[in-house]
């Protein structure tokens, strides 16, 4: 202790002899013997022998359940209070443990509770603990038939319900019909009609299946209903501002949702033809549409990097995702499951089509991605501005297949980015259009097998190891 030496009784002069630090002496000594008496007895025993108020345990879990809600939302992680009064875990606690094991996966934690959550300390991720997908095995697929009927670039693809026919849409303002079986080996006589109407490059088209008609939209702001019964324009869909670069048909309901340089997706009825809805809040470019039968109805994706998912009754924005860096341009679905596919110049990416959620990103392409296609087999296909496909394995994101469009003879090495990219309804055949002018109709190998083009299990599995790396 501090000795202090007063020089006379009075108050003033002590309070002028005594210093500051005198003075903090002073407050310290005052200070550890409040904390004495309140911590401990007269005796000296320890803590628990006093007199502790009994705490409400019912109260107690339900405060300890809405802070873990509060902090960590509905995952209900950590609550440091958690603890019994020895400092120890209690049973049901679900606290963080961070484990200093090494990469052999047995845990021993001592006092660690039913459903806690083991974090390993080191940085390197536990090859062991990483799920390596098996991907399926698909044949690869090679250029069976070339076709040149347009004088443009090819911008769209639409395939019949019946499987019986395909239409195409060209820069040239021109819409060509073509029998299937006849196109795929190549026949004179595959085309079958051309449609001539519109004034521009026609960017989307897609045939109903349960009216004998051809929607098509084009750069020129127009929006068309063909009869295929007399081949003519019966209806006209008036309202878009500039160029109109998606169109795509409702399942289930008589609607059709176009998209375009306006930066809205328009709904229209397709009987009376008037706007049901127009959907804003993109910056840019509404590039692809996709439409479901069950909430969200409506998917689009713009060149401002984002995707929306729309509520069609209300008219409103549900979710809006924001991964992508770069503008999307192609959206597919496949028939199979509820999620979808997003392409982009920087990354593909696999959504959750409920809510919204990414489950994974495919990387491969060093262009923009103009097209995606998904067949029920599992397979899906990406299509690039330099004349790459990649083939994948949708399920696991396992990239089976890299290929490179030639152009045909005559035609600029530059000319060989695809446009468009459509599956036929067997699975069997895939329909690019191309900047050379030309339709390519592609088939699996009939000839692959899993011993002649087999699964790189030891690359996939490095891909997998990294992007666990990468994300955790």
């Amino acid at each position: 202790g501090i000795m202090l030496q007063h020089t006379a009784p009075t108050m003033a002069s002590t309070s002028t002899a005594v210093s500051d630090s005198c003075k903090a002496a002073i407050s310290a000594q005052h200070s550890l013997k409040r904390a004495r008496i309140i911590f401990s007895n007269a005796s000296g025993t320890p803590k628990n022998t006093l007199f502790v108020p009994r705490v409400d345990e019912v109260l107690h879990s339900r405060a300890l359940t809405r802070k873990r809600l509060m902090l960590y939302g509905s995952r209900g992680t950590v609550s440091s209070g958690d603890k019994d009064r020895n400092g120890t875990a209690t049973k049901s606690s679900s606290a963080l443990v961070v484990s200093n094991n090494d990469n052999n996966g047995d845990n021993k934690q001592g006092g660690a509770g039913e459903g806690a959550i083991v974090i390993a300390k080191n940085a390197k991720k536990s090859k062991a603990s990483v799920k390596i997908p098996t991907p399926k095995w698909h044949a690869p697929w090679r250029l069976s038939t070339v076709i040149s009927a347009h004088l443009g670039w090819v911008r769209s693809i639409a395939f019949d319900p019946t499987n019986d026919m395909f239409a195409t849409g060209g820069a040239d303002s021109v819409i060509k019909i073509f029998d299937t079986a006849k196109a795929c080996v190549g026949a004179e006589d595959a085309l079958k009609l051309t449609l001539t109407g519109h004034l521009n490059a026609i960017r989307g088209m897609v045939f109903s299946d349960r009216h004998p008609y051809l929607f098509s939209a084009g750069e020129d702001k127009m929006v068309k209903c063909w009869d295929l019964e007399t081949n003519q324009v019966i209806r006209h869909y008036h309202g878009h501002l500039s160029g109109v670069f998606a169109l795509k048909m409702h399942p289930t309901l008589d609607i059709l949702v176009t998209g375009g340089r306006d930066a809205v997706a328009r709904v229209w009825d397709m009987r009376s033809r008037y706007q049901i809805h127009c959907l804003a809040g993109h910056e840019n470019t509404v590039g692809s549409i996709l439409t479901k039968p069950t909430d969200p109805q409506v998917i689009t994706g713009s060149y401002d990097n984002t995707i929306k998912l729309w509520d069609l009754a209300a008219g409103k924005c549900m979710t809006t995702l924001t991964h992508h860096k770069k503008a999307i341009r192609a959206l597919a679905m496949p028939s199979f499951e509820n999620t979808f596919m997003s392409g982009a110049a920087d990354v593909l990416k696999k959504w959750q089509a409920k809510d919204g959620r990414l489950i994974k990103n495919m990387s491969g392409h060093n262009s923009v991605i103009n097209a995606l296609a998904i067949n029920d087999d599992g397979v899906a296909v990406s299509a690039a501005d330099d004349g790459t496909m990649n083939f994948w394995d949708y399920h696991t994101g396992y990239c089976f297949q890299k290929s490179q469009t030639i152009p045909q003879p005559g035609s600029l090495d530059a000319e060989n980015g695809i446009f468009a990219a459509e599956f036929d309804l067997t699975g069997t055949r895939l329909i690019t259009g191309e900047t050379d002018k030309t339709i390519k109709i592609w088939k699996q190998d009939e000839n692959a097998s899993e011993i002649s083009d087999p699964i790189d299990m030891v690359s996939w599995r490095k891909q997998c190891l990294a992007e666990a790396r990468q994300r955790y």
